[in-house]
């Protein structure tokens, strides 16, 4: 989820205008026709500014070559909203989690109800959830703590994880470290990744860190998530982990409503666009559109086992 203070109110008409079906910009590279060959794999269609087109945004996904869509919460409303758009579209799985801008609001009845709602065979992660820095909506100390109690709640269900990080890379890989997300206890939980690593279900999502830091993370069993900032122009630390990161641990996802890729970007984004951020990627590692879509497939329906 993209952090950022939004007018949700002035952005409707807008919405109306660009969601009716598909945005146009989509449509020139997608088609009915095509084999769904797509995963987004981070996405918010339970975000309020989809409220009212929420059914049609839908049919516009199930009409386009997505074949997959992860509806992440961020928050107890959104994770409801999520796993009930995951009940209401073959498409579509949840996430359910609290961001770190919410913290300050957590408790341990909240807690409880992410345990309910993730006993529910269509949420398929806990999420997103970590630390974010940049604007401090809620205190790190306790950002800090209900992300470890979220940990705690993903390692005992046995559940990915798909984490947040913004100007907190040190901490969020301290507190992961400390609660023993990349330990053998969890690991062997899960069957071991293509290359033989040990698969620790972690998603790093909307990688924006050093080719170095996703090294570092690949080589503890983490996957990395790509999303629309690869095709801007200034993204060079996100083109570099693009084109160096093994294919077998890389995801693709928009992040929607935030982030739209080029050539759309500053527009509302949709999970439609994530086939501009695959092409990015194929072309950044000089490999086929195909080939970068069946991967991510492959990498996220094993990451999230559907």
């Amino acid at each position: 989820m993209e952090h950022q203070t939004i007018d949700r109110k002035s952005q409707a008409a807008v919405l109306m205008q660009e969601t009716a079906c598909a945005d146009a910009s989509s449509a020139a590279v997608t088609s009915a026709a095509q084999a769904k060959l797509l995963f987004d794999s981070h996405a918010h269609i339970n975000e309020e500014r989809f409220a009212d087109k929420r059914a049609s945004l839908c049919e516009a996904i199930q009409a386009s070559n997505l074949a997959y869509v992860m509806d992440i919460g961020f928050d107890l409303n959104s994770s409801r909203q999520a796993l009930s758009d995951a009940q209401a579209w073959d498409f579509c799985y949840a996430a359910v989690g609290v961001h770190p801008h919410d913290a300050e609001g957590m408790d341990e009845s909240a807690l409880k109800e992410l345990r309910a709602l993730a006993g529910h065979p269509k949420v398929k992660a806990i999420g997103e959830i970590g630390l974010d820095y940049h604007y401090d909506n809620s205190p790190r100390e306790l950002q800090q703590h209900w992300f470890r109690r979220q940990l705690q709640l993903a390692i005992e269900l046995a559940m990915p994880i798909v984490i947040h990080a913004r100007e907190a890379d040190d901490d969020v890989l301290r507190i992961l470290k400390e609660e023993g997300v990349f330990h053998a206890q969890r690991t062997k939980q899960f069957p071991p990744q293509p290359d033989g690593t040990p698969d620790a279900r972690l998603l790093l999502h909307c990688f924006s860190g050093s080719r170095e830091l996703a090294r570092q993370y690949t080589a503890l069993g983490a996957t990395i998530s790509i999303a629309g900032p690869v095709t801007y122009k200034n993204a060079r630390r996100t083109v570099e982990v693009a084109q160096s990161i093994e294919l077998s641990k890389l995801l693709v996802e928009t992040d929607a409503p935030y982030l739209a890729p080029e050539p759309v970007r500053g527009r509302t984004n949709l999970p439609q666009h994530v086939e501009h951020t695959a092409r990015k990627i194929a072309e950044l590692r000089g490999i086929s559109f195909e080939e970068v879509a069946r991967a991510t497939m492959e990498n996220a329906r094993r990451f999230f086992d559907i």
